[in-house]
Formats: C-alpha cells, structure tokens, sequence
C-alpha cells in the first residue's frame, strides 16, 4: 500500500481523524522534568494556565472529511481558526488526563470528553490518541480518532435521569414502601402444586406451619425512609432484624389470604392488615401488594405499600363506639338495648334474667347543686354497673336516669344476686363520695324460653318502681339524709 492509499484512507476513514503535532509539547514537558516537576497533575494544580500552554503547543496538520461533516467546518482552515469553540468548557478538563497519559510514557492516550461543533452543539465524545510509530521520540506526528457517542450518552442520562426520578419517588413517598423477592414462596407454592394440590386453603387449615414457612422465605431488598418513620426504626438493618416483632399476631393470618389470592394468580392485592411498630404500637395498615411487570414468571421483585390508617380505624371504632354506647357513663346505649333484647328474644340463650334500675335523687341533685353534679352521679353509677358486668351480660343506660341490665343464662335467684353485689359496690363507692351518695333502685324479671322479652322488661320495671317508691318512703322519714336525697 503506497502513500497515495494511506491518505485515502484517511479522508474517507467513518470516524473522525485529527494528525497532529505534538513534539512542541515533549520540548515543554522535557524543560519541566529539568526543573524538577514529578507529578504533572499537582503542576496543573498549582497553575491551571498550564493546561492551556500545553494545548497551544499541539500543531493540527490535518483532518479528514469526517471531522468536517462532524464539527459543521467548511474546510480545514475554518475549524483551525475556530478551535477555541470547539475545546471549550469542560474540555480542558478531561485534556489533563490525556497530558498525564503521554507524562508517565504511554504511546496511547484516550478519555471521554466533550466537544462542540461550530454550530454551539454539544458533541459528546470518545477520544483515543496514538503516537505514530517512528515517531516515538519526537512526538512529530500523532493519530486522534474521535468518535462521537452523543446519542448513547444522551440515552444514558435519560436512563441516570429515569433511575433518579424512581429513586426519588420511591426515597420520598409519603406511604411505606418495600421491595421484596417472592421467588421463594413462589417455588414452595409450584412445588406443592406440581404434587396434585389443589385446593390450597383446605391444604392450609391441614399443614398451617406451610404458612410459617412461606413467609420466612420473604427476602426484603428495600425499604424507603417513611417506612423507618413508621416503624420507629432508626434504619434499614434495625428494622430488618426486628421483623418478627413487627409481623405477628393476627399477621398470619393475613398473610395466609396473600398466598390464597397468589395461589389463584391474583398479583396484585389490596387488604387491611396489623403490624407493629419497633415501640410495640399498634399500626392499622393499608397493603397494597403487586408483582412488579417482568417478574411475573418468578416473583422475584414485588413492591409492598402501606398506608398508615390507624387514625382513621381509631375514629370508625369511635364512632361505632358512639352508636352503641352512652358517652357520660360508658354504658350501651338505648339503641343497642332495644337491638340485644331482640335477639336475645330470637336467639337466647335462656332464661335471661333482666334488672331494671333508677338513679335516685337525680333530680334534685340537679335542681340544688347544678347538672354538673347530676353528671357526677351518672358516671358514678356507669363505673359501678362497668365494674360488675361481664359479657355475655350487658349494662345499658336507656334513659335519664333509668338503666337496664341483660344477663343470659342467668334465673331468677342468680339475679337476685346479682343486684345485692351492685348495692354493695353502691356502697363502697360512696365511701369514697361522703357528700353526695349514690342510690340505685332495682327490680329484676327472668324470661324463659317462649316468653315475651318485653313481659319480663315490663316486671323488672314493676318492681323497680317498689324498690323506688319504698326507698323515697324511707327517705322521708329518715330526717338524717342530705335534703337533696329526698323525694322531689
């Protein structure tokens, strides 16, 4: 091959070619090792003009068309005088590492850089430079080929910029997230199937510990910082390590619905679940449960996101409280009374024995001391009927100041009873209340099985109303009683 063919290829080489001269620049680095220069990059360092002093040594002696075509040049002289545009920025830059190459005794020297064309657009750029043979000492002539990356960089930050922006979102939700790999469960539940198991919640109730296992084959990859917020964790390995304090109790069970609804092919989820925090709080939660898309086949990548709704469970809880409940003494209310009687009378069990009772002085406590001391007296009298009533039995407050007590399974003799223990909570409480008693009046009726609950109810306030009107006649006449005990 003769010269006229080396410059051919040359010209009509694909990639940019740049022939240059850079003995000018071995005389400077000669003259700086003399003077006792080491480390060129600390030279740099201490007088970044440098840099440039090396780059005005290098002689550009040709380009081929590429170069042209690449940096929108009409010809050679026109990118020569216009060099100060295209090396600019960060150029001088990665060109360090270039002159440090050449320094330690490279032949061959290479770096990513950026360029720009004549035009102002950025060119990104992978450079490779060679000192041609023959020319090693001299450093006459030396081989730079440019390629330009520019779409695969460009590609490149839009991926960096699309990782970021996942990571972002993933780093900052506002809702607990968790990257998990399933593929353990996933092999555990094919490996049950391939031995003819079919119906997998039958297989559970059989084999529960199968739930056991499935769950400590969960391997979790990541967690975002308000899940650490949640659980209370000062971070990822913290959290890791107190997973069975955080997923236990009712979790199971849960978790064992999560394996039905994957073993029916169901990858995304949505249930209410229980956690804890690492304080041991409770925390009512939101799941949210999907194979991640191209994980299907193997569940290696699922995300888990938890929504904290603990205050909102707190509030239905209150306001389900509030519609079965009387809130001044904290017994059920006249609603639930009527709804418990009902089916009590459909459903039993029986005999069920029903005490109907009366706040006593009520009225005048108002009248004399102000509703605030009528207010006290309820709640005395909602703290004695709380303190002795157990389910099945229930304590009701279904007016003013009448109160009834459900009791299933209980006759007549039991509830008998039942109300000389509530007169002697009656009086142990007023010994903590000398000046103003409480006083109840009773009566109770028991309802076989057959009978009416209302017939029983309509009794139980017959005789509650003995009790009552016995108590006034014994308070009228006992001139020791406090004037506001007495009949109004």
């Amino acid at each position: 091959m003769d010269f006229n063919d080396d410059a051919e290829m040359f010209e009509l080489a694909p990639v940019s070619l740049w022939l240059e001269d850079y003995s000018a620049l071995k005389t400077l680095f000669q003259r700086w090792r003399a003077e006792g220069v080491t480390d060129l990059r600390a030279h740099f360092e201490a007088d970044p003009a440098r840099v440039k002093q090396c780059s005005g040594c290098i002689r550009l002696i040709k380009v081929n068309r590429k170069t042209l075509a690449l940096f929108e040049a009409g010809d050679a002289d026109h990118l020569v005088g216009n060099l100060d545009r295209v090396f600019r920025d960060d150029m001088l830059t990665t060109h360090v590492d270039e002159l440090v190459q050449l320094w330690e005794g490279k032949a061959a020297f290479e770096s990513h850089t950026v360029n720009y064309t004549l035009s102002g657009r950025r060119l990104d750029i992978q450079l490779h430079g060679r000192i041609l043979p023959g020319h090693e000492d001299s450093w006459a002539r030396v081989l730079v080929a440019i390629e330009d990356v520019t779409d695969r960089e460009n590609a490149r930050r839009k991926m960096t910029q699309s990782e970021n922006y996942a990571l972002g979102l993933f780093a900052h939700s506002p809702v607990s997230l968790w990257v998990e790999d399933f593929s353990g469960v996933k092999k555990l539940l094919d490996e049950i199937r391939e031995r003819g198991i079919t119906d997998f919640r039958v297989f559970t109730d059989v084999h529960p510990e199968f739930v056991t296992r499935c769950m400590s084959e969960i391997r979790v990859l990541d967690v975002n910082r308000r899940t650490l917020e949640l659980f209370g964790a000062k971070d990822k390995a913290a959290l890791l390590r107190a997973l069975p304090d955080v997923f236990r109790d009712d979790m199971e069970t849960h978790f064992r619905e999560q394996l039905i609804d994957l073993w029916d092919g169901k990858l995304f989820q949505l249930r209410e679940v229980v956690n804890y925090a690492l304080d041991g709080s409770k925390l009512n939660l939101l799941l949210q449960f999907s194979v991640l898309p191209g994980r299907e086949r193997d569940w290696s990548l699922v995300q888990v996101a938890l929504t904290d709704i603990t205050a909102r469970k707190k509030a239905e809880a209150y306001l389900e409280y509030l519609g079965t409940h009387d809130v001044l003494t904290k017994l059920f209310n006249r609603s639930f009374y009527v709804d418990e009687l009902n089916r009590l009378e459909r459903k039993g069990p029986h005999p069920v024995t029903i005490i109907m009772a009366d706040l006593n002085g009520l009225k005048a406590a108002n009248d004399e001391f102000g509703h605030a001391a009528g207010d006290a007296l309820l709640r005395r009298a909602g703290e004695v009927l709380n303190s002795v009533i157990e389910k099945p039995a229930h304590a009701c407050r279904i007016g003013g100041d009448e109160f009834a007590i459900l009791l299933p399974e209980i006759d007549e003799v039991a509830g008998e009873a039942m109300i000389q223990t509530i007169q002697d909570l009656v009086a142990i409480n007023n010994s903590f209340y000398p000046d103003q008693a409480l006083s109840l009046s009773m009566g109770s009726a028991t309802a076989r099985h057959g009978e009416r609950m209302e017939a029983a109810v309509k009794r139980a306030d017959l005789a509650m109303l003995d009790a009552k009107r016995q108590h006034y006649f014994e308070a009228e006449h006992d001139r020791r009683r406090p004037s506001m005990m007495r009949a109004s």
